[in-house]
């Protein structure tokens, strides 16, 4: 799962720490063979994200998460000055971004942010524009940027996520050949928590229409300058979403295409 560090569940047992017994306990009798294991899969999922969404409401630092998750869509922003001049999505872009993005630590919560860096610039890597090898530059930078940004925080989320339930299911895998289960809990809340997560672009509508922004983000040196400004604002919001911590973070959003 990319850390030697066991995923931290609360302890005690009642209250919230009796949610993480619960949906832990689910996904410890989750069994593969049955003709439902998939739609099981889900549901395990889902409790796992509503309780994760509890528990933030109740502590807003717990896990050390929020803070992990932030400091990465900072460094998002940042790196992205970068990036809008690259003329594709290679290996080595891949790499860089990573490795700017991805940032250091040994908790949970950072080993789940270096993994989620991974799985978003690969999303991005396999979208038409960037299979393409198409410029992150000029009005292409919008396209990817605002994708990179939701899927960043969904993608923390996943794959700290990942890490609780993989633990009581991996040894099942081997009985579902067909299907890894770990990959598809981390799809299946990824695009649950990607639909909660404002879009930068969006914002620059709302705020003045798209087009002024663009036209304002080429008059400046950073021509990525307008999107990552009204990003870095977003940050609290898009961060509070993803973890539950707004009325829109409840974790009902239905699933989103990828």
């Amino acid at each position: 799962m990319g850390t030697s560090v066991r995923w931290p569940g609360p302890g005690g047992n009642s209250g919230i720490a009796a949610e993480w017994k619960r949906v832990s306990k689910k996904a410890s009798d989750w069994r593969p063979e049955r003709p439902d294991a998939l739609r099981r899969l889900e549901e395990i999922a889902d409790d796992h994200l509503r309780v994760l969404h509890r528990t933030m409401r109740d502590d807003p630092d717990a896990f050390g998460l929020y803070e992990a998750a932030h400091a990465a869509g900072e460094r998002l922003t940042e790196a992205m000055a970068e990036f809008a001049t690259a003329e594709s999505v290679g290996d080595e872009a891949m790499a860089r971004f990573v490795a700017l993005v991805g940032g250091e630590g040994g908790t949970v919560a950072e080993a789940a942010v270096r993994r989620a860096a991974a799985v978003t610039i690969r999303r991005v890597a396999q979208t038409p524009a960037g299979a393409a090898g198409g410029g992150w530059g000029g009005g292409l930078f919008g396209d990817l940027f605002c994708p990179i940004f939701r899927w960043l925080f969904a993608d923390i989320v996943a794959e700290f996520l990942r890490a609780a339930i993989a633990e009581k299911i991996t040894l099942l895998a081997p009985a579902l050949p067909a299907v890894d289960p770990e990959n598809h809990i981390a799809t299946w809340l990824a695009e649950r928590v990607y639909a909660l997560v404002p879009s930068p672009c969006e914002e620059a509508e709302r705020l003045g229409g798209a087009a002024a922004a663009a036209e304002a983000a080429e008059t400046v040196e950073d021509p990525a300058g307008a999107l990552t400004g009204i990003a870095r604002d977003l940050l609290p919001v898009a961060v509070g979403r993803a973890l539950g911590l707004s009325a829109d973070g409840d974790g009902d959003a239905g699933p989103v295409a990828a």
